[in-house]
């Protein structure tokens, strides 16, 4: 019985090994040739900014004004048009969309060229409503680094054409290491979501907030 247990549990640490790895390389794979930075990122008609949580006031985390501000540098280098923000609006005293919006007009971004997805639960959420709900199919989507090519991925395999950028900063930190350990488990539910065709967690009708948006820049 030692033995029996002692190779099932090799097997499944063999088995995990391997599909974190396959998970890792694939998204690479899918994602590669399209990971920029703001400054050399080719235009896309629309900047997807994922959540990443506020700070004790409020206001956008490090994380997430990292990912606020490749946005910015974005919009103003006119690499995108429209500014499409989604996080969590998990109760009515926490909203990263908002803080999102307001960081960015405050930022000098016109309010008319951003767009808030108050559903964007995770990534995977985020770009399906970007596709399904708001009509994106020309995206930019921005996350930290040792997770933008996974967002690429999903992005790409939900219908997108899209590329990435990568923020550096806040590096070196005890949530930045953990958020590459993660990478791997995330890597493998992505590949889980999209054999089993997931939708978003939440739906609802379509919005037509992007393409007015765009239109409005003759997009």
């Amino acid at each position: 019985m030692f033995k029996f247990l002692r190779r099932l549990i090799g097997t499944v640490i063999v088995l995990a090994v391997v599909a974190a790895a396959g998970g890792f390389a694939w998204v690479r794979i899918v994602s590669r040739d399209r990971l920029y930075d703001a400054a050399d990122a080719p235009y896309r008609d629309v900047a997807l900014v994922l959540g990443a949580g506020l700070s004790s006031d409020g206001t956008p985390s490090p994380y997430l004004s990292g990912r606020l501000d490749e946005a910015v540098a974005l919009y103003e280098a006119g690499s995108v048009n429209v500014v499409l923000v989604s996080g969590d609006n998990r109760t009515t005293s926490y909203s990263e969309p908002d803080a999102m919006v307001a960081y960015l007009v405050e930022h000098g971004i016109p309010s008319e060229d951003v767009v808030a997805d108050y559903a964007g639960l995770d990534t995977y959420d985020s770009c399906y409503r970007a596709r399904n709900i708001f009509g994106v199919t020309s995206v930019t989507v921005i996350g930290q680094s040792y997770h933008i090519a996974r967002a690429v991925a999903t992005c790409r395999m939900l219908g997108l054409d899209a590329i990435g950028v990568g923020n550096e900063q806040p590096h070196e930190t005890s949530t930045w290491r953990w958020g590459v350990v993660r990478e791997f488990g995330s890597n493998i539910k992505l590949v889980a979501d999209l054999v089993r065709s997931r939708q978003a967690t939440i739906m609802g009708s379509r919005e037509t907030s992007v393409t007015e948006a765009l239109a409005r820049h003759g997009r």
